[in-house]
């Protein structure tokens, strides 16, 4: 029978993390497992307190938001353990990527005699990602979350990013992959595990959590009167369509910009620009539903997402420049 150790973001969700965890490990427990609940005290601690109960062989439950699901897993890929999710925090992307059940009688049974799925993850600077990395416009809108906690999530996660664009200058980024290496000037790029960032966007619509690629997302300078409709249609990868919006497969990509910028990953900022992402495959043991079969994702229309790319150019965004580009705008 499965052990659990299961840590705690205390302020996550608003403070009511514990108001979800309390009824999936009641049940656990009735059903004769045994649970231990660990609150965390931040980021070194949350790794360092998994990394432990992995070792021992328990079942690691973050209940948190992607934050700490992110660190938790990153303990756990070091011991090659178990991962499993209490979703409650703002977000809960990787949760809603995993088709993770919200209910919590089902959650508590795929936890107590589920399956265990293995999934890529990204590696940043020593850290471990399961989600997302980017940096740009994003970036500064996860600023202004993380900053203003006490405002409803719903609400919070659609004005940060008209608030941050305001003030935003899209700098030029370089990026080098695959022998290649080529600058433009654009919002945002984003390197893609699951795909799915900011309470509920669909942002990398082409992203599988256990296909050994990562997928990287480029968004072209476009007219700032553009944003809201761009996030609408984020929410159901329409944005995809767009012809600033490139996208293709990496395993391994470095970037950087023109000046700083914060890179961040799974909602918290890790660092600035330059970074090296790279995909470990199959690196992370996760409990989750079964992954759904049928290849790569498809849009609304029934058909198969495929890189977007234009003349030969690895990416086909606005304004780029660089070694066997062509030179030019779209």
């Amino acid at each position: 029978m499965r052990r659990y150790t299961a840590l705690i973001n205390p302020i996550a969700g608003g403070g009511h993390a514990a108001e979800r965890l309390g009824p999936v490990t009641r049940l656990l427990e009735q059903w004769g497992a045994s649970v231990t609940v660990e609150e965390t005290r931040g980021r070194e601690h949350a790794i360092s307190a998994a990394e432990q109960a992995a070792a021992r062989g328990d079942v690691v439950l973050a209940a948190g938001g992607d934050g700490l699901v992110r660190d938790v897993a990153g303990g756990v890929v070091t011991t090659e353990g178990t991962l499993g999710i209490v979703p409650s925090g703002r977000g809960n992307d990787l949760a809603r990527a995993l088709a993770l059940p919200e209910e919590p009688t089902e959650l508590a049974r795929l936890l107590f005699d589920g399956q265990v799925r293995q999934i890529d993850v990204l590696e940043v600077g020593g850290v471990i990602v399961p989600g997302n990395v980017y940096a740009g416009i994003d970036a500064a809108a996860t600023s202004i979350i993380n900053g203003s906690r006490w405002v409803p999530a719903g609400l919070l996660y659609r004005l940060a990013p008209v608030r941050a664009i305001l003030t935003w200058r899209p700098p030029r980024y370089t990026l080098s992959t695959d022998g290649r290496t080529w600058s433009l000037r654009a919002h945002t790029v984003v390197i893609a595990n699951s795909g799915a960032y900011g309470h509920g966007l669909s942002i990398v619509p082409q992203a599988v959590l256990d296909d050994g690629m990562s997928d990287l997302l480029v968004v072209g300078t476009g007219p700032r009167r553009e944003i809201v409709k761009f996030l609408r249609e984020a929410r159901t990868g329409g944005h995809v369509h767009r012809a600033e919006v490139t996208h293709e497969t990496v395993t391994d990509i470095v970037l950087d910009a023109d000046r700083p910028i914060p890179l961040c990953a799974d909602g918290d900022e890790i660092g600035e620009l330059p970074a090296r992402v790279r995909i470990l495959p199959a690196a992370l043991n996760v409990i989750a539903p079964s992954s759904p079969s049928g290849g790569r994702p498809k849009d609304s229309s029934g058909t198969t997402y495929a890189p977007k790319r234009t003349s030969g150019s690895p990416l086909g965004a606005a304004d780029r420049t660089g070694t066997g580009m062509r030179h030019g705008k779209d």
